[in-house]
C-alpha cells in the first residue's frame, strides 16, 4: 500500500512539473529581466557594478545571487588533451520553428527611435502595420527606445514540439 502511494506521489509530481507554467519576461524600460517557473524557481537578471550581470535565483524559499560571467576555469590546470565532446543530435530547422511557435506571447510592446527623423518616417508604415496585426509597435520622435515582452510556455508543450 505504501509502495502504491509512493508511486502515485511520484507520478503526480512529474505530471505537475510537466504542466507548470514557464514565464520569460523582458522589460528594457524598467530593466526587469526574469525567467520563472511559477511557484518553484525564479531567475532574475540584474545589472551590477562589479560584473556585467548578476543572477538572483529564488528556489522555493531560498534566495541566492551569483555572477554567471566570472571565469571559474582559470584556476584549473590542463591535464593532457581535451576530449572533444560529440555534438549529439541537432535540432532541425522545422523543430526550432515548432519550438518557437509553442511560446505564447502575452504582451508585446516596442517603441523605437533611431535618432534620425527621415529614417523614423521611413519606418513608420512598417511599424503601423505591425501595430495593427501583432501588438503595440510604435515609432516615436522623442528619443525613447523600449521593449517589453512576456512569453509563456509549459514543459509539455516544449516536449511535444521537439518530439
Amino acid at each position: 500500500m505504501i509502495l502504491y502511494a509512493l508511486i502515485l506521489f511520484v507520478v503526480l509530481l512529474v505530471l505537475g512539473l510537466l504542466f507548470i507554467p514557464i514565464q520569460i519576461y523582458i522589460d528594457t524600460d524598467s530593466a526587469r529581466y526574469f525567467l520563472r517557473l511559477k511557484g518553484l524557481v525564479r531567475l532574475s537578471f540584474e545589472p551590477d557594478e562589479k560584473e556585467i550581470v548578476r543572477v538572483r535565483m529564488r528556489f522555493l524559499f531560498v534566495e541566492r545571487s551569483f555572477y554567471p560571467i566570472t571565469d571559474s576555469h582559470t584556476s584549473r590546470k590542463k591535464h593532457g588533451k581535451d576530449k572533444k565532446m560529440g555534438s549529439g543530435r541537432r535540432l532541425g530547422f522545422r523543430k526550432v520553428i515548432r519550438l518557437l511557435k509553442s511560446f505564447k506571447v502575452r504582451e508585446f510592446a516596442w517603441e523605437m527611435d533611431t535618432g534620425d527623423y527621415i529614417t523614423n518616417a521611413k519606418m513608420y508604415p512598417a511599424f503601423a502595420f505591425m501595430d495593427h496585426y501583432w501588438g503595440h509597435c510604435n515609432i516615436n520622435f522623442q528619443d525613447r527606445n523600449h521593449l517589453r515582452v512576456d512569453l509563456r510556455n509549459r514543459p509539455i508543450w516544449i516536449i511535444k514540439s521537439i518530439v
